[in-house]
């Protein structure tokens, strides 16, 4: 008997052999991610919008993850949490790497080859819909449809769970005891309203030391009252092309700053913004707001309204759990409208916030390949189901990006109406970097500035951060950037 010679397809063959046994004993994956039963891991990363838990996004999630393995039980997720002040540069870095995981939070800062395009695959039927011809369809066209949630390139690179928007959270017992109806429809009557909510022994509106209380009310305010500039300084589209825009662009922005089209000394609904919100902050806010350290990164002065100290506060649907246990049934509403009745500059423009795309959004970094890229694929169509997700926008409070999706009763106000149509003017320019919106309002809230002072101080932040935007986008060809 002769021995049988060794050859090299032999020893690939035996090789091949030895790797499958090791994989059926070890249940390790090959190059391809699949393992050897089959199954495939994922990997999702990004922030917690939901709490302060560092190791997951809440019971919610899990119950939604757990319903997708059931569903798909080849298929695990595996949910990695990423401090809020940190996921941005680590996932930036993967990006950049080619090491990211499977899906990525799609706020990371990334160039537009590091993720993969999805319009092909929205132009596909999601396999979890019976008849569906195009996945795309599933989204509600005003937030996601042809226009809806492109990058620069005018591609679609993410996939949005939710809507992301903002608004007053407000506790019902709090206004039924102080005789306040809501929603509380006009400026006019939110001062009255405050002041009944203070006799009855309420902080009117939860404030704290934070940019976000300020930044939403000045933005709210600017927008309604500058209303009437909006044709004047729309002169830029979103790419930056010579064109309008829905909402006027930064580079707009910038050239009405650096040519004086708007000057915050001289423009007289800039100063009349300033001195709205300084009612807001006078006649509603908590007393001492400025040296409360913030509780909730979704909810101002969330510590105040969940205890039921306040009556109202600002907040996003992601804030949604930092008060549902709150002492008083809470529902939300937007901010009102200003009216002639509050100052001859309004122009009877209705509040606005813009709910978006946004939120919780994900991605799927160009670094995956294979069974792990339709895996990632596999997850995001079977998010875009109403039924699969229906429970989880009750119990977090998120508004629905999906057609045939319902908005929590507690939240829902914030996606509604006027107040979901996308700012025109978009409040007040922004400062330079690092000067923090507080830095540039609190003095006059506080009593410490004059309104001329303050004015004075705008006009200096506005030029300074013009003049960043021009050196950082290269806008020095434009014939107002030039100095």
């Amino acid at each position: 008997m002769h021995a049988r010679p060794i050859t090299s397809r032999t020893v690939a063959a035996g090789a091949a052999l030895g790797l499958t046994a090791v994989l059926a004993l070890t249940g390790c994956s090959d190059s391809s991610g699949v393992s050897a039963d089959g199954t495939v891991e994922i990997t999702l990363a990004g922030p917690n919008q939901w709490s302060e838990d560092g190791s997951s996004f809440g019971k919610p999630w899990e119950d939604l993850i757990a319903r997708f393995e059931k569903a798909e039980p080849k298929i695990k997720v595996k949910t990695n949490v990423l401090p809020l002040n940190e996921f941005s540069k680590t996932l930036s870095t993967q990006l950049s790497a080619g090491t990211a995981p499977e899906l990525v939070f799609y706020q990371s800062p990334h160039q537009p080859y590091m993720v993969h395009t999805l319009d092909e695959e929205l132009a596909k039927p999601n396999p979890y819909v019976p008849g569906n011809k195009k996945w795309l369809d599933l989204f509600k066209e005003k937030y996601f449809g042809p226009e809806g949630g492109i990058n620069a390139r005018g591609k679609k690179e993410y996939i949005p769970f939710n809507v992301v928007s903002t608004g007053l959270f407000y506790n019902e017992a709090a206004f039924t005891k102080a005789g306040v109806r809501a929603p509380v429809k006009t400026f006019a009557d939110l001062m009255t309203a405050c002041g009944k909510l203070k006799q009855a022994g309420y902080a009117p509106l939860a404030m704290d030391g934070s940019d976000t209380g300020i930044g939403w009310t000045v933005k709210t305010i600017s927008n309604m009252v500058l209303d009437r500039y909006y044709d004047e300084l729309n002169d830029y589209a979103p790419d930056g092309s010579k064109g309008t825009a829905e909402t006027v662009t930064i580079k707009s922005w910038a050239k009405a700053v650096l040519t004086g089209d708007i000057d915050a000394t001289k423009t007289p609904e800039v100063a009349e913004s300033v001195k709205l919100v300084k009612q807001v902050f006078d006649n509603c806010a908590t007393k001492n707001w400025s040296g409360i350290a913030p509780s909730s990164a979704s909810v101002v002065n969330a510590r105040d309204f969940s205890s039921g100290k306040a009556a109202m506060a600002w907040g996003t649907p992601f804030g949604y759990g930092d008060v549902a246990g709150s002492k008083g049934k809470v529902s939300s509403m937007p901010f009102p409208t200003i009216t002639k009745a509050t100052t001859p500059l309004s122009t009877g423009t209705p509040a606005r916030f813009g709910a978006q795309v946004g939120g919780t959004s994900y991605m799927i970094p160009s670094n995956v390949k294979g069974a792990k890229y339709d895996a990632a694929v596999k997850f995001l169509q079977w998010m875009s189901v109403p039924a699969n997700t229906q429970k989880w926008l009750d119990e977090t409070g998120a508004l629905p990006v999906l057609n045939g999706s319902t908005a929590p009763e507690t939240t829902k106000a914030m996606g509604e109406g006027d107040w979901s149509d996308r700012m025109k003017i978009n409040g007040q320019p922004d400062g330079p970097k690092g000067v923090t919106v507080m830095s540039m309002y609190d003095g006059y809230l506080l009593g410490s500035k004059s309104l001329d002072e303050t004015l004075k101080g705008l006009q200096s932040s506005w030029t300074k951060r013009a003049e960043e935007q021009v050196k950082d986008n290269e806008w020095s060809g434009e014939p107002w950037a030039k100095g």
